[in-house]
């Protein structure tokens, strides 16, 4: 049997996995709940999900992949052969995701370049966003590099890809979003006889606010929280179960699983730090009414056009920002596939990375083309009207993830039991802090906030 790759250290195993958890999701999506759900509410009720909820789904993905040494596609098999169907579920998760998420890498790289050549205010026109997205070609020729530039990465292996790769981007990544923080904190803006300042907006940001809460509003806040928690951190796609077989047997998982938890939720702040200071500021409160698409490519053009000459300059850097984001993400989401290839057909991995990149084009060609020649509106389950894009995003997101955490609390907590798990976080003489916490989350807590939440998300369960 071949040897397996791994990580070199434990900073490179840390970096990656964070850079699959921060993507695009804490940027459009973070900032617009937090201002929603009441501010620092939202934001403690995040943390608190962090450390309990998330702690549990990142620990026993990462842990199967190590003990394992498999990609999701096959771990769920080796784990207990009578729920391979829960790897099969895993593997498509990321199959799915990967053409819309390149389509929207695609628009990403349009934007950057539109401001690095001096056009940030052609870009905060109106209907410059969806006249893009409605062309049939250079859409499709973006995607196309992005998936380029995602597929270099993971054909060049575990240590010369993703290792590097994210050692590389990460600091960078991490650097841009403090510094454009920092920016938005500076900012002023006089509409008439009202100022609106930077430091306004981070206190609608950080300060709770109790107005007219209701147990029932409250409930709606913790779902949100948890909603975003469980698509930012990566779980359910398979990402962390091949990521988690790439760690040698010797590493401080406990310390690891910590230190992924603490970037995460400290960069989706900072996302908030970015945005919503910088939006309130031009915009006022009506202003960060956005989320998706819409915030990063219509709503933050137009603020950066606000801010004159040196909005030519944020915009550029922030545009920098998000792609790197998007291009760590994707590179994890295109492992989890070509890792599953590997496994399960034993291919070589240039051969499965090709044999991936050609699929994601022809599903990406899809994805750009349900903006013009396969326009179509469907009713989604939850309400909202879907294009191709928000098709695949629902099934992926809404359904398939869902059904594979609850699969895997079901698998680790009653099947196998959790101590299958612990002893392998503490196989390295690690000793698992906050052990009991896992087993009642696994068994009990975990299971019914994603049921509640699987409900929620299908539109069977309308109340909160």
């Amino acid at each position: 049997m071949k040897e397996r790759n791994s990580f070199t250290g434990n900073i490179g195993f840390v970096l990656a996995a964070a850079g699959s958890a921060v993507g695009l999701g804490n940027i459009w999506r973070f900032p617009y709940l937090a201002a929603k759900d009441g501010g620092g509410l939202f934001i403690v009720i995040y943390i608190v999900l962090a450390l309990t909820f998330g702690f549990t789904l990142l620990t026993t993905e990462i842990a199967i992949g190590r003990k394992t040494k498999q990609s999701p596609l096959t771990a769920y098999k080796e784990l207990c052969k009578k729920w391979k169907f829960l790897g099969i579920i895993a593997c498509l998760v990321p199959i799915i995701i990967m053409p819309y998420y390149c389509a929207i890498g695609g628009w990403v790289l349009k934007y950057l370049v539109t401001f690095i050549t001096g056009n940030g205010l052609l870009a905060a026109s109106d209907n410059y966003f969806t006249g893009f997205i409605s062309l049939e070609l250079e859409p499709i020729i973006f995607m196309v590099l992005f998936l380029a530039m995602v597929a270099f990465v993971v054909i060049k292996g575990v240590n010369k890809g993703i290792e590097s790769f994210s050692k590389l981007v990460m600091p960078l990544l991490l650097i841009l979003v403090i510094f454009i923080a920092g920016y938005s904190l500076t900012l002023s803006y006089t509409d008439g006889s009202i100022t609106r300042t930077g430091l306004d907006g981070l206190k609608i940001l950080c300060i709770p606010s109790f107005e007219g809460l209701t147990i029932k509003q409250f409930f709606s806040v913790l779902m949100d929280a948890m909603g975003q928690l469980f698509y930012s951190l990566s779980v359910a796609m398979g990402i962390l179960i091949a990521y988690g077989s790439y760690v040698s047997d010797d590493a401080n998982l406990p310390k690891s699983i910590n230190q992924i938890e603490l970037f995460d939720t400290g960069v989706a702040f900072l996302a908030g730090v970015m945005i919503i200071p910088a939006v309130y500021t031009f915009m006022g409160a009506e202003g960060m009414s956005s989320s998706g698409p819409g915030l990063m490519f219509v709503i933050l053009p137009k603020v950066f056009a606000s801010m004159g000459s040196t909005g030519q300059v944020i915009g550029t850097l922030f545009f920098a920002m998000v792609l790197f984001a998007a291009l760590t993400s994707a590179v994890s989401v295109m492992e989890a596939i070509v890792s599953s290839f590997i496994d399960a057909f034993h291919l070589e991995r240039k051969k499965a990375s090709i044999i991936e990149t050609i699929i994601g084009i022809l599903a990406g060609i899809l994805v750009c083309l349900g903006y013009n020649k396969l326009y179509v509106e469907i009713p989604l389950p939850n309400g909202s009207v879907g294009q191709i894009l928000d098709i695949m995003d629902y099934i992926s997101n809404n359904i398939f993830m869902p059904i594979v955490a609850i699969g895997t609390c079901f698998l680790i907590g009653w099947v196998l039991k959790p101590k299958v798990i612990i002893d392998e976080v503490e196989k390295s003489g690690c000793v698992m802090g906050r052990k009991q916490l896992y087993i009642v989350m696994i068994r009990f807590i975990a299971p019914i906030l994603l049921i509640i939440l699987f409900l929620k998300s299908i539109g069977i369960l309308t109340i909160i």
